[in-house]
């Protein structure tokens, strides 16, 4: 359809619903929105956010088992394997034999390891640069203490994604 003079494209100006959004409501949907840009930009790492979880928890407790690192980040063993498996496969985590437990497995970064996990680094002040750019640092570190007091009071495992327990209840379940 051909617009005439002082017509207007009714497909490019979207309604906005009137009215505030609750708290509950942005919280939910700015942080949807982080997460999918956030893994958007992991892509050129060619890593997915699990990884970036294992990444942090692995350079701040090295040689950690297996099964203290699905602990930390709240999640089944067996949900954690498969994500080892793949950071192993690409030659940036190694699998050692525990120095005093021989059941168990010491995880460590290899030299690979530990430049992805810079560039993990990189990529996350990219994003939350991005992300934060419409406040003042005051303001970003008002918000940051504000989502701090609230994660607190809901118990979340600090600095360490929901998403985990999320696919473990999916695991549990049996549902995809």
């Amino acid at each position: 359809m051909k617009l005439e003079k002082g017509d207007k494209d009714s497909s490019s100006s979207k309604p906005k619903p009137k009215g505030r959004s609750g708290p509950a409501f942005l919280l939910a949907q700015v942080g949807a929105h982080a997460a999918s840009k956030f893994g958007e930009r992991l892509t050129e790492l060619k890593l997915v956010p699990a990884h970036a979880g294992i990444f942090r928890i692995l350079a701040a407790t090295p040689a950690i088992t297996q099964q203290a690192l699905a602990t930390a980040l709240g999640t089944l063993p067996s949900r954690l394997v498969a994500l080892l498996d793949e950071l192993e496969s690409k030659g940036l985590l190694e699998r050692r034999p525990h120095e005093s437990d021989r059941r168990s497995y010491a995880l460590h970064l290899t030299e690979a390891g530990e430049s992805t996990l810079q560039a993990i680094g990189r990529v996350a002040r990219e994003h939350q640069q991005a992300l934060l750019a419409g406040l003042s640092e005051e303001e970003q570190r008002q918000l940051a203490a504000l989502l701090q007091r609230v994660a607190d009071q809901q118990g979340l495992i600090p600095r360490v994604h929901p998403g985990y327990g999320s696919a473990e209840r999916l695991e549990r379940s049996g549902k995809p």
